[in-house]
């Protein structure tokens, strides 16, 4: 036993020794001298930008600067707020003024719109030809006579009277070649239509003041629209015109008044929707009168917002109205295709505001040409426009002869 423990002993002392001399050789070893440190930093270029196509070159040395030398901003510098001054803001751009229309004279605005009308009313006036041609003048055909002309709306007074005359003159001439019986249809529609009434439309006043036109007429007639383009008629003859828009029911009415105005250089009068027609129609006569204008046009309302009756409110804008002066003429918008309704209508304003003339719009969409004489005979006044069609100036003077013509064409 104690043989082991000392060989044990031995091997431990022996392993220790040889440990030490291995490290004490490693400490023997001596390491290079370190280089010493350099001052200067080593400045490496970034590298250049890539290019390609013709701009591909190779890199090229280029001085820079190191980070010390980059001089940096004072203190002052960084306290000064950097302000951008506002682009100007573009001046907003003025709207442009409505061109002002020129438009066509009334002279022979009638024979010019001749076409039109003979187009849509032709049914009366050859169907009159072809029933008067016939070589055996009947009672049969007599009547066919009296049936055109009670469709066309002639009336029956008239056409009573129309076919007597007619009767005793074919009975007199005998023959009958066509050109003798246009003549003759001619000649006693001519007279019919009363070619002695004086068709011009007032715009006047005896006193120092425009003369001032009121335009009466259930909506739905054309009446806005007519005093609109009457204005174009009364421009077209060198007049200066005012508009006063007295029709407050219907919401459009102002604008659709003024649009027509700005189109010629007429400036509108108007007041808020649903306001006093006759306040609005005094300060249009107001404003005529200031900027001395020659007429004044008073378009009026066809219907009110209150439960006033329609006619107490045209009996009042007229009794307004004639505070400034009096009333040259008051015209009655009647629409065409209305027939014999439309006479009833033209009664009733007749009993209130005294009509002196009369203006029938749609007259080119109607064979029913004959309301012209039907309606004069009613109220004893002269019908003096007619409306044919929705051009601008397509209302023109009416003439019994030219509008005769076109009822039953020239004779060549």
């Amino acid at each position: 036993m104690e043989l082991i423990l000392a060989v044990v002993i031995a091997v431990v002392v022996a392993v220790a020794v040889t440990g030490g001399l291995v490290i004490s050789g490693r400490k023997k070893k001596q390491l290079p001298p370190a280089e010493p440190p350099s001052t200067a930093p080593t400045i490496t270029a970034p590298p250049a930008e890539p290019h390609v196509g013709d701009e591909a070159e190779a890199p090229r040395d280029e001085s820079r600067r190191t980070v010390e030398e980059v001089g940096l901003p004072t203190a002052e510098a960084e306290e000064a707020p950097v302000t951008e001054e506002p682009a100007p803001e573009p001046e907003p751009e003025a709207p442009a003024a409505p061109a002002i229309e020129v438009p066509e004279p009334t002279a022979g605005r009638l024979v010019r719109l001749r076409a039109r009308l003979a187009r849509s009313q032709n049914s009366l006036g050859k169907g009159l030809l072809t029933l008067l041609s016939r070589e055996h003048l009947d009672e049969d055909t007599w009547e066919e006579i009296e049936e055109t002309l009670l469709t066309a709306d002639v009336g029956v007074a008239p056409t009573q009277e129309l076919v007597d005359r007619l009767r005793e003159r074919v009975k007199v001439l005998g023959t009958r070649t066509p050109d003798e019986l246009r003549g003759l249809l001619r000649e006693e529609l001519v007279a019919l239509l009363g070619p002695e009434l004086d068709r011009t439309v007032k715009t006047e006043s005896p006193e120092d003041i425009p003369g001032v036109v009121m335009v009466v007429g259930v909506n739905g007639t054309g009446k806005t629209t007519t005093t609109g383009k009457l204005a174009r008629v009364l421009v077209a003859d060198g007049k200066s015109v005012v508009l006063g828009a007295a029709d407050t029911f219907r919401a459009a009415a102002a604008d659709q008044l003024q649009t027509w105005g700005e189109r010629v250089g007429a400036r509108t009068v108007r007041g808020p929707e649903g306001g006093d027609p006759a306040s609005i129609a005094y300060d249009a006569v107001k404003e005529g009168i200031a900027e001395k204008a020659d007429v004044v046009l008073i378009d009026t309302a066809g219907r009110l917002h209150t439960k006033t009756g329609l006619m107490d409110e045209l009996g009042k804008v007229k009794r307004v109205v004639e505070k400034h002066g009096p009333l040259d003429e008051i015209l009655l918008v009647l629409d065409a295709t209305t027939g014999q309704n439309g006479l009833i209508q033209a009664r009733v304003f007749a009993e209130v505001v005294d009509i002196t003339g009369i203006v029938l719009t749609k007259l080119d969409g109607t064979a029913k040409g004959g309301i012209v004489i039907a309606v004069q005979r009613e109220l004893g006044v002269p019908v003096k426009l007619i409306g044919l069609g929705e051009g601008p100036d397509d209302l023109a003077p009416f003439e019994p002869g030219a509008f005769v013509d076109a009822l039953i064409g020239d004779a060549s």
